[in-house]
Formats: C-alpha cells, structure tokens, sequence
C-alpha cells in the first residue's frame, strides 16, 4: 500500500478511521491515530442550518487540537443546504469537506440524505458541483456501491464525481439496502478505481491484516477505510501498517496495552462530554470490549448500569483484574502438567 495523495496531503500508509456518528467522536478519532490510522474524519452532522448550533452538533464538529487535515462530513438533501454548511466549516476551519452519501440509517434516508442520495443521479450532480464550487478547499464523497442490488450506480456517480472537481472517493461495499446485512462486495469498488483517475477508499468488512490484502488485491484501491471493526479492535489499524510493512503478522497487543488504551478512553470520554453523558456514551466501548474478552454476566451488567465516572472505571479495573488473573492460571497450567502428578502431590 503506497503512499496516498489528496490535494496536497499525503497519508503514509493510506488507513482511514470510517465516520461514525456516535462513535467517531474527537477522543476515538485521537486513539485511532495513535494506533495507525493516517486519516480520520469527525461524526456526520446535518447540513440543516437550525441544528448547528446544537449541543450535539458543536460536540461533533469539535476538532480543537486535532492534526490536518481536519475533515467535516455534512449530510443532507437540500443543496442549499449543504453549499451553506461546507461554506460555513470552510470559514471555521475545516481543511476537508466529506459529503456523507453512504449512511443507510432510516432517519437519515428518509429525508432523502446519505445513501438515499444515490437513486436520484442529477440532485447527486448538483449537489457536487455547488459544495465544490463554493468552497477553496478539496471535497471529498463517501458512497455505496449503489441503490439495490439491481441497481449498483457507483460507477456513474465516480464518473460525476470527477468531472465535478471531487477529490476523493469512499466506496463502502454494500448497497444501501443491504444497510450491514449480508457481506460487502469489492467488484464494484474495482470497476469504480478502473473508471476514474481518483484516489478511491475501499471499506466494508475489513477486520484483520490478511482481509486488508485481500481487498486491496481485490479493488486495486489506494488506501483502506475501516468502520466497525475498528471499533472493537482500534488497533487494527497498527496491525495492517505493521504487516504491510514487514509481511509479517504482528503480536496481539497484551492484556496491559487493552487496558491502558480503554481506561485512557473512557476517562478522556468523561472529559469531554461530562460525567452523565460520557458514562453514556462510554456504555458501547464497554460493550465491545465484553466482545472481546467475556465477563460474568453480573460484572458486565454492573458495567453498562453504572452511573458515574467513579465506578465506571473502578468496575473496569475489576474487569481487567479479573482477565489478568485469568490469563495467570492460563500460564500455570503448562508449568503444572510438566512437573507430573507426583509433584501436584507432594505439594
């Protein structure tokens, strides 16, 4: 994977954080770069100007101290709309405009926004042409590979991209139907790389280094965007770096590194949106994280119904214990098998 270039900004190794609103928030976009990711874009946030003065919205498009580019994603119907917000967060800072037309959510499809975008081809056109017209800055498009699986229009809308002036593509591998049902397929994110001089992002369904071969082979991309597995494994984005690099798998982090990494977050989460709503928000990295290593079901609980900073994180440091303490008795194991029966004994 080769160094990829967007108006001016290199990416080393071509790896994006996906944007995901009520997940990609400042302080994962953070631990995201930290552990490999080139590129990460803040939360989706509507292009309807009455709703951006919200608490909701101003958390999302806060990026204070982040590195550039800073890019925004804005997400609407009205081209008005959004020539008005990419103008707006032009003037406010923002280094990358991100036109969200891949987001399959009901609420946001029903107002004919995000992917719903992709089934009217000329408000698509026009959409482009007026946010690249009205701001000095490179405008970027995040799509899927069409409407329905009759209906995979990628193509023509790269095509329309690119004669608008749009200065990167996101392709994620499924339909808008598809929502994330069923799995992604990369044929149309190739013919969609074939069909235009852009750089091109494949995304869908790469959640280990070895998929991250795949789907480059595959697509011919130029960098990789990953969405949910990175949620529940943000060190993917090291692991694909570091196996690119050298061909070789890297190690799994230790028990150590987890816990450095998702204490540092939820605390920082705490911060930044206040104790009542971070505890909230904090709720689903606990989540994936009894994906990756089960507790009790009691501890768990415990978990996801605390209500402050204090026990949240005090219930996480059990969480851990109790996984380290696990992982010693994995260790003794061997160590007692070797010694014989008549060792056990004599003890």
């Amino acid at each position: 994977m080769k160094a990829m270039q967007i108006a001016g900004y290199t990416f080393a190794n071509g790896l994006a954080a996906a944007p995901m609103a009520g997940v990609t928030d400042r302080v994962f976009r953070a631990l995201c770069r930290s552990l490999g990711a080139n590129v990460t874009t803040g939360e989706m946030v509507s292009a309807r100007p009455e709703l951006r003065a919200t608490r909701k919205s101003r958390l999302r498009l806060d990026q204070a101290g982040e590195p550039a580019p800073r890019i925004v994603q804005i997400a609407g119907g009205d081209v008005a709309d959004l020539v008005h917000a990419a103008k707006v967060n032009a003037d406010e800072g923002a280094d990358i405009i991100d036109i969200n037309m891949g987001c399959p959510a009901k609420k946001v499809c029903r107002k004919a926004a995000g992917s719903a975008l992709m089934a009217d081809e000329d408000r698509v056109a026009a959409i482009l042409d007026g946010v690249v017209n009205a701001v000095a800055i490179p405008v970027t498009l995040k799509m899927r590979t069409g409407v329905s699986a009759d209906r995979r229009n990628a193509v023509a809308i790269a095509r329309r991209a690119e004669q608008a002036g749009i200065a990167a593509l996101a392709v994620h591998g499924r339909t808008r139907d598809q929502h994330y049902t069923g799995v992604a397929e990369y044929d149309t994110i190739a013919a969609v790389k074939r069909a235009v001089s852009l750089p091109v992002w494949a995304n869908g369904d790469i959640d280990s280094p070895a998929k991250a071969r795949a789907v480059l082979a595959a697509t011919g991309a130029d960098g990789l965007m990953i969405g949910r597995a990175a949620c529940r494994r943000p060190w993917l984005f090291r692991e694909i770096a570091i196996e690119r690099a050298t061909g070789v798998p890297p190690a799994p982090p230790t028990l150590a590194d987890e816990r450095q990494w998702l204490l540092g977050l939820i605390e920082q989460l705490h911060d930044f949106y206040g104790e009542q709503q971070g505890v909230r928000v904090a709720r689903k990295h606990i989540g994936w994280l009894n994906e990756r290593r089960p507790v009790s079901p009691a501890l768990y609980m415990d978990m996801v119904q605390a209500d402050t900073a204090a026990r949240q994180l005090r219930l996480l440091d059990c969480c851990f214990d109790a996984a380290a303490a696990a992982e010693q008795r994995l260790r003794q194991r061997p160590e007692e098998q070797a010694a014989g029966p008549d060792s056990a004994a004599a003890a």
